[in-house]
């Protein structure tokens, strides 16, 4: 398994950008795609974006589509979640995950090891 720890959470008004990181220990890191979800209190997890293991294919939730983009570097064994345009809907707690396998896969069964979490809340 690998270990994950998230940072980069915070407060913005709405229309507003962060920046979330990843940092993932181990030596394979390379191999694992790498996903984002996010999840508010009372609700399921859900899917965000996801990355493939070498960082040519991403693939994102109609709900963020053309305002965050996911990107991974492997040197640094991170992957990152740039949000942009941000609205009030998108807070939430996000959690970095990484799967045991090189491509992208959208639901919380597919991934194996799991962040803590870090807060990500928009104010109108």
């Amino acid at each position: 398994q690998v270990q994950l720890v998230e940072s980069g959470g915070g407060s913005v008004q709405a229309g507003g950008s962060l920046r979330l990181s990843c940092a993932a220990s181990g030596r394979t890191f390379s191999s694992y795609a790498m996903g984002w979800f996010r999840q508010v209190p009372g609700k399921e997890r859900e899917f965000v974006a996801a990355i493939s293991w070498s960082g040519s294919s991403a693939y994102y939730a109609d709900s963020v589509k053309g305002r965050f983009t996911i990107s991974r570097d492997n040197a640094k064994n991170t992957v990152y979640l740039q949000m942009n345009s941000l609205k009030p809907e998108d807070t939430a707690v996000y959690y970095c995950a990484a799967r045991g396998s090189p491509w992208i896969a959208t639901t919380t069964q597919d991934f194996g090891s799991w962040g803590q979490g870090t807060q990500v809340t928009v104010s109108s």
